[in-house]
């Protein structure tokens, strides 16, 4: 038996620019760091590659003279509201800039005690001192100032109720409520910000009402005035580049990866899995922070990578199955278990308190966490060992 289980190991590759190979970079980065670093390749190992990289490779970037333009072609007039928006500079202060160019009037609705992603306004006790319902209660901004004086996010220091009215330039008013209805009380038209759950609150502000109902996954999904774009996610999954610039989540992501695979295969003459992936969904337990800002964690993979893992939780069978038997009896009872287990453990006790999500989502967060966001120089990730099991030789 081997004596190591999963391995993650990030690879470091050239810096990407605009117009590159990344499918050959990728393979060739991956292939040759095994050879450099004594270590073989093998079938059904994965290989990651940021989302990043691979919109920068395909120049998929907006300007915010762009998204102004998109925004001013989509809705009548120049007064309207944004809702639920996530509290990130990285994130949406340029999609913030970008919208506003285009507004005389602006109504930005936040959610509070946070928002989706669990960067904080406040604390839950907060609401609680003040006897405030985040879910029926709606907040200007005075009243929200005279209640908790000003919010400053705990690890950024950002005031960005502050930080917000000033990239539009002073033509917003903030509120502060967890229904997108809300706004409706000042605009009928409505770009709601939100993330996962877009569908929804559009749903909702058509409802009751709205005239013009937009998401951002509506703004720069077809190209405008040469910009780049996404065709299901527009200004979804986008980072700020540059002050005056945006990249978009990557395209043709799916045929990317099996482009990626295909050379892997014809350099290592290994099958070997490929994702491209953006942020981990996972969450930090201190910050209360919901990582998963894109829309989702891997927008295209091989098919090898389809379904959710079908496991027997090995913790249970040692406190069952094994029951009196130690040593080399209860690994062998255990391994023999695992070679003759179902092919599906769904409703099993054997298999719960295994992780329930998708492939993709876990082998994504793994990825993200490898390669980090700072200056690690890994957008390339190598997992080994991932759908062994302890009945492996």
């Amino acid at each position: 038996m081997r004596a190591f289980g999963t391995i993650s190991r990030g690879v470091r590759a050239p810096i990407i620019k605009k117009g590159d190979d990344l499918a050959e970079i990728a393979a060739l980065s991956v292939t040759e760091a095994a050879e450099k670093e004594g270590f073989e390749l093998r079938d059904r190992d994965v290989v990651g590659i940021t989302e990043s990289v691979l919109a920068r490779a395909q120049g998929n970037y907006a300007s915010l003279a762009q998204i102004a333009a998109d925004v001013r072609a989509k809705i009548p007039g120049g007064v309207f509201g944004v809702t639920l928006p996530i509290l990130s500079r990285n994130r949406f202060s340029q999609i913030l800039r970008g919208v506003s160019a285009a507004a005389d009037k602006l109504y930005i609705l936040l959610a509070y005690p946070g928002d989706e992603v669990g960067n904080p306004l406040l604390s839950w006790e907060q609401l609680d001192e003040k006897g405030i319902n985040p879910y029926t209660d709606v907040l200007d901004e005075a009243e929200f100032t005279a209640l908790f004086g000003r919010a400053v996010h705990p690890f950024t220091g950002v005031d960005y109720i502050s930080y917000y009215k000033e990239l539009t330039g002073g033509k917003a008013s903030i509120l502060f409520g967890n229904d997108p209805r809300a706004v409706l009380k000042y605009t009928k038209h409505v770009i709601t910000a939100d993330i996962h759950t877009r569908h929804r609150s559009k749903k909702l502000l058509r409802g009751a009402g709205a005239e013009t109902v937009l998401g951002l996954d509506d703004l720069l999904n077809g190209p405008v005035e040469g910009s780049g774009y996404h065709p299901q996610y527009g200004l979804l999954g986008s980072n700020l580049a540059t002050e005056d610039s945006v990249k978009l989540f990557p395209r043709d992501a799916q045929a990317f990866a099996e482009r990626v695979a295909a050379r892997l295969l014809a350099l290592s003459g290994k099958n070997i899995e490929v994702l491209v992936y953006g942020d981990g969904a996972f969450k930090d337990p201190v910050g209360g922070i919901w990582e998963l800002a894109d829309p989702v964690v891997s927008p295209g993979y091989t098919k090898g990578l389809e379904g959710t893992p079908n496991e027997l939780k090995i913790k249970y069978l040692a406190d069952t199955a094994a029951g009196d038997k130690s040593g080399d009896a209860a690994s062998e009872l255990i391994k023999d278990m695992i070679r003759n287990k179902q092919e599906s453990l769904v409703g099993d006790m054997s298999s719960q308190g295994t992780t329930p999500r998708r492939l993709t989502d876990l082998l994504g967060s793994l990825c993200d966490l490898t390669s980090g966001s700072g200056d690690k120089g890994t957008p390339i990730v190598l997992i080994q060992g991932y759908f062994d099991s302890y009945a492996d030789i």
